[in-house]
């Protein structure tokens, strides 16, 4: 019987994934359906209760965690890959120590995660940190950074329960406008008759997004999180800047497939974790357009190389540049070990094509730090 409820709520339950990239649209169930359905159930206070206990249920119990994780993958088919599957299992144990130094409730409720079969790039946090991250994600980010900045922001949904809120959110909407939930032969059973309900309001993936504010808070945290961990906090600006980069015009016409309108715009994600890393760096490194700024004189235009543009990359090398300055490395003189230019004990690029060379970018940074 709960199996059967909870197969109904999964889409109510789910937030996309916030960088940008949504998941595929349920199936809407008419609110003339609802109406229809059965007998009023007395007063919209009784209603509420009922349907918050519901989603209590799911989002808080073990025994709810586990069946909405079955129902998930169920639902979302589980890509087996050993490799994917051993890439998230690290993703989700780095990030999960990270989140505990900034949120210890996490060891309260750890998450549940598995890899779904979906080939397309996506990522999503329901009710009860069930935590999903397609197949095709891994196919389409180049590195385990800009993963874990994709995973981190799901987690910032997670600790911050914006799943739970969002559909209990909607759901009150639909009690205060006296809805009459009800369910042909539920003989007056207030929580199966919340069930029905909240099963039943299963709408497009828009109604589960969380608000701006929430997406916003969520990449706060996501930044947050990295800062806890050994990935470069410069991959949050740089899988925007990816965003914005496989967008295009796209974005520019405001078609929303990648970036729903309850998401703030990519580019402004990205300006938002660009303050960030300045920030971080002590205000002494930022990037714009591929060029690099070191105490607001330019440090070196990157090149693109590694499937990324001269924008994304260029993120890469204010990540570690901030990393260098907030830790303090800046007092070192910027050498070149093995082709890599150093700040100390801290890596700051290996020059790809196109670049130039390390001695020459060392020899800069040494002129302007």
């Amino acid at each position: 019987m709960f199996k059967k409820k909870i197969a109904a709520l999964v889409t109510a339950a789910t937030i996309t994934l916030t960088a940008g990239f949504p998941a595929a649209p349920a199936q809407a169930f008419g609110v003339g359906d609802i109406i229809g359905i059965g007998a009023k159930v007395a007063g919209a206070a009784v209603q509420g209760r009922a349907i918050k206990k519901q989603i209590q249920q799911l989002n808080d119990t073990e025994e709810g965690r586990q069946q909405l994780y079955q129902v998930f993958r169920e639902k979302q088919g589980v890509n087996s890959d050993p490799v994917l599957n051993a890439k998230l299992d690290t993703l989700m144990r780095n990030l999960s120590a990270a989140v505990a130094k900034v949120d210890p409730t996490i060891k309260d409720k750890p998450y549940l995660y598995f890899v779904s079969a979906d080939e397309s790039l996506n990522a999503a946090c329901g009710m009860g940190h069930i935590m999903m991250v397609n197949a095709g994600t891994f196919k389409h980010l180049p590195n385990d950074d800009e993963l874990a900045a994709v995973v981190g922001h799901e987690m910032g949904h997670g600790q911050k329960d914006h799943a739970a809120k969002g559909v209990m959110k909607n759901l009150n909407k639909t009690v205060v406008t006296q809805i009459a939930v009800g369910a042909a032969g539920a003989g007056g059973n207030l929580a199966g008759a919340a069930a029905e309900v909240v099963g039943g309001i299963a709408l497009t993936h828009s109604v589960a997004h969380g608000s701006r504010k929430q997406e916003t808070e969520a990449d706060n945290l996501s930044f947050d999180y990295i800062l806890h961990t050994n990935y470069n906090p410069g991959a949050c600006a740089a899988v925007m800047q990816r965003f914005v980069d496989l967008m295009g015009e796209q974005e520019k016409k405001r078609d929303k497939f990648l970036n729903p309108s309850d998401h703030p715009d990519s580019d402004k994600r990205r300006d938002n974790y660009v303050k960030r890393l300045y920030e971080y760096s002590g205000k002494h490194v930022t990037a714009a357009d591929g060029v690099v700024k070191v105490n607001n004189k330019i440090l070196m235009t990157v090149a693109p190389a590694d499937s990324m543009t001269s924008a994304e990359r260029a993120f890469f090398v204010v990540g570690n540049l901030a990393t260098a300055y907030h830790k303090g490395k800046n007092i070192h003189e910027a050498t070149v070990q093995n082709g890599t230019v150093m700040l100390g004990d801290q890596p700051i690029v290996i020059p790809a094509a196109g670049d130039e060379d390390a001695q020459t970018i060392a020899d800069r940074l040494n002129s302007i730090k």
